[in-house]
């Protein structure tokens, strides 16, 4: 279980980009973090595991207190927290394998990790997530190769190698046409029910949320002003969320 107390980040400048929000999420749970640009969606995750740090507030995982960790311990407390980003973070020039493997440089020696040797079991594993996200084929072609589906599967796969328990989706559809975003979506929707792992994803478009969605919060000037089920975003909420002049545009 995820859960969050009071937490706040005001950036230099005085932008107070989350404002004292409280959440507890379930194992298990698949949810969604809708709202307009600049509501705080990416900060909210991004100070769950750390990449940005919280001004105030506390985040525990489980019984470990994240926001409590030196960062030594944070960093094996992040072995169980996967990332997926808007812009894929793949190293361009290197294999497709190589990128899947790189999730697991927390877990081997650093002497390994160093001169990019892993042990065979490894790179099964690798292949294995590769197929799981319907590219096996590719594992030995260069990243930047790749349309840009094929680049996020790739990033689904390498977080997969950590084995997490909670995955971080921080707008992973925000680059990608109607029909692969769709794509991307499913593989999501697939780890967390036949694997059982949280996921907290941000989007902007209301109808994903609808599609996969367990639960939906929305974010408006880094409060929450809605957390439910996602059918129960009616016209009227949706323009409280977005604003009265708003038009929802579907994604089919």
């Amino acid at each position: 279980m995820l859960r969050i107390e009071n937490l706040r980040k005001v950036f230099p400048g005085g932008v107070t980009a989350v404002d004292d929000i409280s959440l507890t999420v379930p194992d298990g749970e698949f949810l969604v973090i809708i709202g307009l640009s600049g509501s705080g969606k990416s900060t909210l995750l991004r100070c769950i595991n750390r990449l940005v740090e919280p001004t105030s507030g506390r985040i525990w995982l489980d019984d470990v207190e994240l926001t409590a960790l030196s960062p030594g311990q944070l960093r094996e407390a992040r072995k169980r927290i996967g990332m997926i980003f808007q812009q894929f973070n793949l190293v361009k020039r290197s294999s497709v394998m190589t990128n899947v493997l790189s999730g697991r440089l927390g877990s081997i020696s650093p002497w390994a990790s160093v001169i990019g040797r892993f042990p065979p079991k490894e790179y099964e594993r690798a292949y294995a997530n590769l197929e799981r996200v319907g590219i096996p084929e590719k594992a030995n072609q260069r990243a930047d190769t790749l349309s840009g589906g094929q680049q996020q599967r790739v990033a689904i796969a390498r977080a997969l190698m950590q084995d997490p328990s909670l995955m971080l989706a921080d707008e992973p559809v925000a680059s990608l046409d109607p029909a692969t975003s769709h794509s991307v979506m499913k593989y999501l929707e697939e780890i967390n029910r036949q694997d059982g792992i949280t996921v907290i994803c941000n989007l902007h478009f209301l109808s994903l949320a609808r599609r996969y969605a367990t639960r939906v919060i929305a974010l408006k000037a880094g409060q929450i002003v809605f957390d439910g089920l996602p059918e129960e975003i009616d016209e009227e909420r949706f323009r409280s969320i977005y604003g009265e002049d708003a038009v929802e545009v579907e994604i089919r």
